[in-house]
């Protein structure tokens, strides 16, 4: 499956891609995130929940960045396994571009294949609930980023606001509580996910 598009955001180039790189509005942006662990610059771990069609499964996920040019942007390159629904792998380039002083366009290329049960139901599917999670994460971003974010300098939110914001998560929402651990799939190298 290949995905492309952009989103214009009212946000300054420095507040999203500090957004970009904040486990914590990351988190909170991506559809379905329980847990979102920064294990360095460059590496994440994720705990998600998606409903695909009639299969909903819980994936651990792995994601690497790299090729990163900090503020226009960096490849990412995930995998992620959810038992018997199968697995799901690839890679997005993202690219940011200043569109005036407060205004910023986000470019994406994605690459995706997936396996196992989530294979059988169709690439029309796929792309549809996709398309529908992309969505959701960029109006989240923008909502968080625009209300709460990273000051336009770059600069991280105030750690007080990100802990009240983290003790108030609702139960299923990614607060403290619900994070568990899961089996850590296999860290795929930047490279793999290149067409």
């Amino acid at each position: 499956m290949e995905m492309k598009g952009e989103e214009r955001l009212p946000v300054p180039r420095g507040r999203v891609w500090a957004a970009l790189n904040d486990p914590d509005v990351l988190r909170r942006s991506i559809p379905g995130c329980k847990a979102l662990e920064k294990e360095s610059d460059t590496a994440f771990s994720a705990t998600v929940d998606v409903k695909v069609g009639p299969i909903r499964a819980t994936f651990g996920s792995k994601v690497t960045l790299c090729d990163v040019e900090a503020p226009s942007g960096y490849r990412i390159a995930g995998e992620g396994k959810g038992g018997i629904a199968g697995f799901a792998r690839g890679g997005a380039s993202i690219s940011l571009e200043e569109d005036g002083p407060e205004r910023t366009v986000l470019r994406y290329d994605v690459d995706a294949q997936v396996g196992g049960k989530l294979a059988q139901l169709g690439s029309r599917l796929i792309e549809s609930t996709a398309k529908k999670l992309f969505a959701r994460f960029f109006e989240q971003l923008v909502e968080i980023v625009s209300q709460s974010g990273p000051d336009a300098s770059g600069g991280q939110p105030d750690p007080a606001k990100a802990l009240a914001r983290e003790e108030k998560a609702p139960p299923g929402e990614g607060g403290a509580e619900e994070r568990r651990a899961v089996a850590e799939p296999r860290k795929p190298e930047c490279g793999e996910h290149r067409r």
